[in-house]
């Protein structure tokens, strides 16, 4: 769940099936009774309709946390980045940042790094197609070292400059849920 569209879902379908839980957090939820199998299926079937997952594997699971962690930090806080997404990880989920590295790796392909990027660079479209910021303060909300830095990264992930982008009529986003699942830079 990356989304509050998404915690919406789970909620509903949660609520459907008679089922008390806890609040319906990012990327969490936890149910109060013991539910049998046949529950478990029909409430993974109903979360597969609105293209959610229902997971109970330990490394996936994990794996969501990690993605979560990103997605929040960067797209639904309005403070400046100022920290090192590794040691942030590391502290959040309490786990050492190279097991996490190699199993976000091994698992989805692309490494965290390349999930933030890819993040980070979507979070610089909506500033730019919102035009709030001049690219100068996105770079330094974003905490990249450089407006040149911003600039050389946007362009390797959408193929074009950040003022390319914006003069663009038609700006193109990606659902949050699909970012990070293209091809590695």
């Amino acid at each position: 769940m990356v989304s509050n569209r998404c915690k919406m879902v789970v909620k509903e379908a949660l609520v459907k099936h008679g089922f008390h839980f806890t609040p319906v957090e990012l990327g969490k939820v936890e149910i109060m009774e013991n539910i049998t199998e046949e529950e478990r299926i029909l409430l993974k079937e109903e979360l597969l309709k609105s293209g959610l997952e229902l997971m109970d594997d330990k490394r996936a699971m994990l794996i969501e946390k990690i993605k979560n962690v990103i997605v929040e930090m960067i797209h639904h806080s309005d403070e400046t980045i100022k920290v090192n997404f590794s040691n942030f990880l590391s502290d959040k989920l309490s786990y050492d940042y190279t097991y996490l590295a190699n199993l976000f790796s091994e698992v989805q392909g692309t490494t965290i790094e390349q999930f933030v990027i890819f993040h980070k660079v979507e979070r610089v479209k909506e500033f730019i197609i919102y035009d709030e910021l001049n690219i100068t303060e996105i770079a330094h909300k974003m905490n990249y070292s450089s407006v040149a830095h911003l600039s050389n990264q946007f362009k390797k992930v959408t193929g074009l400059t950040p003022s390319h982008f914006k003069q663009l009529k038609e700006k193109r986003r990606s659902p949050l849920e699909d970012i990070g699942l293209r091809e590695q830079l």
